[in-house]
């Protein structure tokens, strides 16, 4: 990393964004954006073009400078509320960064720990005033640091995903055979995960109950109802991400008959990986890439069947691919491209009214007992979605649906930080724990497959009269096919 250069006064502060990105955002007050050294300009296609954010199109600097340090976030970001330290808090973590655009700390691996022990929930961002992008800008930070993206496993992951998916379930299902060998379990209780210094794949592994030896997609791809034979339009297409496909198999199964049940015809897109790894683990131009394929997969059909909303199940793909303009606000064809598939998209905890739920059958429903409802992070702060799963289960389950204390508080799972973040993941999940306990609830529904993961790993340890279940499952099991209910 070279020495990060700065030209400042009191009237002016230059910071060096690279000259395909001299650009000045509308309010910058006295700041004028010619160059930004926070990295040289060989790693600049490591960094998004800009933010998108509440407040309009902002460069990295301006976007940061928003953040005057009030701290009405403070009491929303978990990592703060469990250490107290204002290095970790929301407001820290852009104070970081700004310093390192500013040159008043001169080496990103300063700030390391700030940015990779940030959870991007969002919380912050949903109770700040001028809803600062406190996860986007810690991503940019992230992206700063020598050797970020650069790990093996994710290295592998993202690779084999976007250039040889069969190869990669090829190899998943391998791992999911010597799991129902115990081999695993087994290296767990004789600590080798420890020895090798990564104790989170123990969790990792535990939290995974059923591995699926066929996935989602195999089957989908073979089913004949979404294979429509009005070839002017369907209702809805399924977009499969990786939590449902490769490993909650279920879930995609359960979304696709609830809708067939609710909507009618739908297609399956058949898709790829939707980046979110790629882009959050320091492989912007693999997420590009993904979203590419994505993109013109969607037009393809478009083009086939017309207009139609693009179906996740999964709140944080849902809440990335909503985003996937952001990725190209340096390319003007394809930023037009990303903006009109990213309207299409719709969480399934969103595209489901309650009137269009069906009514509940009582078996389900009793062995239910008392619902609540996990606010995952991508659902609730990324993408304002609240009030309609909400409106769905308290038809479902009626007066058995008990509101969960901090149900937007985040869990812990939030991708791969369980694994990097072992410790501090277990403290978030504790406190989410406890909150559920304090409701008695026997099932608990989520929207997102790192959320049904964690907290159900969670359950089975602390509380194992409860269950994990996710809202497509959940609406599947209630209102499904009544010879199954009997």
């Amino acid at each position: 990393m070279s020495d990060i250069k700065i030209s400042s006064s009191e009237d002016e502060v230059k910071t060096t964004w690279g000259p395909e990105h001299g650009r000045s955002a509308a309010g910058a007050g006295h700041f004028h954006n010619e160059i930004n050294e926070l990295y040289p300009h060989e790693d600049s296609g490591k960094h998004l073009g800009a933010l998108l954010t509440d407040l309009g199109e902002k460069n990295l600097y301006d976007a940061a400078a928003q953040c005057n340090r009030c701290g009405y976030c403070e009491t929303s970001c978990p990592t703060y509320m469990l250490t107290g330290r204002e290095s970790i808090s929301a407001r820290g973590r852009n104070q970081f960064v700004r310093m390192l655009v500013e040159g008043r700390a001169k080496n990103p691996a300063e700030a390391e720990e700030s940015l990779s022990t940030c959870l991007l929930c969002g919380a912050c961002s949903s109770a700040c005033y001028a809803k600062v992008p406190t996860p986007d800008i810690v991503l940019e930070g992230r992206r700063a640091l020598n050797g970020y993206g650069e790990n093996f496993f994710a290295r592998a992951a993202v690779m084999s995903l976007l250039n040889a998916p069969r190869v990669f379930g090829f190899w998943l299902k391998l791992a999911y055979l010597a799991k129902k060998t115990g081999l695993p379990r087994l290296a767990a209780s004789m600590g080798l995960y420890d020895f090798l210094g990564l104790p989170g794949l123990a969790e990792a592994e535990a939290a995974i109950e059923n591995a699926p030896l066929r996935f989602a997609n195999e089957t989908l791809r073979k089913d004949p109802e979404l294979k429509p034979r009005n070839k002017k339009q369907v209702n809805w297409a399924y977009f499969a991400p990786c939590g449902p496909n490769y490993i909650f198999t279920e879930v995609a199964l359960a979304t696709v008959r609830v809708l067939k049940k609710s909507f009618g015809e739908g297609v399956f897109i058949d898709n790829h990986c939707c980046g979110l790894m790629a882009n959050n683990y320091g492989r912007l131009k693999d997420a590009r890439e993904f979203a590419r394929r994505n993109i013109t997969r969607y037009e393809e059909l478009k083009a086939e069947f017309g207009e139609f909303p693009v179906i996740a199940d999964c709140s944080s793909c849902a809440g990335f691919m909503k985003s996937y303009e952001q990725l190209f606000t340096d390319d003007d064809a394809w930023r037009s491209r990303a903006k009109s598939f990213a309207a299409a998209v719709r969480d399934i905890l969103e595209f489901i009214p309650a009137e269009k739920a069906g009514h509940p059958f009582p078996a389900p429903v009793r062995r239910a007992g008392r619902v609540t409802y996990h606010d995952s992070c991508r659902a609730a702060h990324g993408q304002g979605i609240r009030v309609e799963p909400r409106a769905v289960l308290r038809k479902m389950a009626g007066t058995n649906y008990r509101e969960l204390p901090e149900s937007d508080w985040c869990c812990g799972g939030a991708g791969a930080f369980a694994l990097s973040q072992p410790e501090l993941s277990k403290k978030v999940l504790d406190r989410k724990l406890r909150n559920i306990a304090s409701v008695q609830a026997d099932t608990v529904v989520v929207g997102a497959t790192s959320c049904l993961a964690q907290i159900g790993s969670g359950l089975r340890k602390v509380y194992p009269s409860a269950r994990t279940v996710h809202y497509s499952v959940f609406l599947d099991e209630a209102v499904g096919d009544r010879e199954k209910k009997q």
